[in-house]
């Protein structure tokens, strides 16, 4: 498997996000694969970036648009709130001050009304992140175990929001600091043992298991594709051109490129 380098040229589109604590590692990992670059000093994401990189899987070229995001780590603390999936914010902060308008004073319900919409932001870009998704590296400090201790919370958050099909890669990365490991390398690999998801170590810093970590999650994208083609019963080589592929009824990014479609 190789890489292949005419970006405007691929059989197959892919949705792969990268979610994970703040400050493991998440956008070196991003500009390692893309552009074979990384950044001492690389400052925190703001918004939602994404990079695209074209490889061959078998006799396929597979184009991976790989998203990346800040922002989403914090909203996990207001998530942390509410036990129940179902809370409706907006009757929440309703009836709060219905209930208790003479009680709380006006920075409280300010308190209150910022919250509901910080909640009402927080499901809106994690829907909008999630859509479409096939694939994911869930990233953890290996030098950090609180980042390992959160990975559960994500990955918990991935599977509510995509399909039972999306291929999980969980990445331990900053491996080149031995001398500050705190997640042993055992560990993480009965987690992701338990939790049915693919393993790997990594430095974005010296450019160890990075281009293995994304090419074996596009490879394992691109068997799931071909394996519904084959219990569909259409030759999974020669997919007809347009449609979209569907790891998952929650699909609706990733595609077969469109003949005469640019990208």
């Amino acid at each position: 498997m190789g890489a292949y380098r005419a970006d405007d040229d691929y059989d197959y589109l892919f949705k792969v996000v990268l979610i994970g604590d703040s400050g493991v590692g998440k956008s070196n990992l991003l500009s390692r694969f893309s552009r074979n670059e990384f950044s001492l000093e690389s400052k925190s994401t703001i918004g939602v970036e994404f990079a695209t990189r074209s490889i061959r899987v078998e006799d396929k070229v597979v184009k991976a648009q790989i998203w990346d995001t800040a922002g989403q780590e914090r909203y996990h603390e207001i998530a942390d709130t509410v036990s129940d999936a179902n809370w409706n914010p907006l009757r929440f902060f309703a009836y709060i001050c219905t209930q208790f308008q003479h009680t709380l004073g006006n920075v409280e319900i300010l308190r209150l009304h910022l919250q509901t919409k910080e909640w009402l932001r927080y499901r809106a870009i994690t829907s909008a992140y999630y859509r479409g998704a096939v694939g994911a590296l869930l990233v953890y400090d290996v030098t950090r175990h609180v980042t390992f201790e959160n990975v559960e919370r994500w990955l918990k958050e991935l599977r509510d929001h995509t399909d039972s099909n999306i291929v999980i890669m969980l990445v331990g990365n900053k491996a080149d600091l031995r001398h500050l490991r705190a997640v042993s390398t055992e560990d993480a690999k009965a987690f992701a043992e338990k939790e049915s998801t693919f393993f790997m170590e990594t430095s974005a810093l010296e450019s160890m298991n990075v281009e293995n970590a994304f090419t074996e999650v596009l490879s394992q994208i691109y068997r799931v594709v071909s394996k519904k083609a084959l219990e569909a019963g259409d030759d999974p080589g020669a997919l007809p051109k347009g449609q979209t592929i569907n790891v998952g009824s929650k699909d609706d990014v990733s595609a077969v490129k469109k003949v005469g479609c640019c990208s």
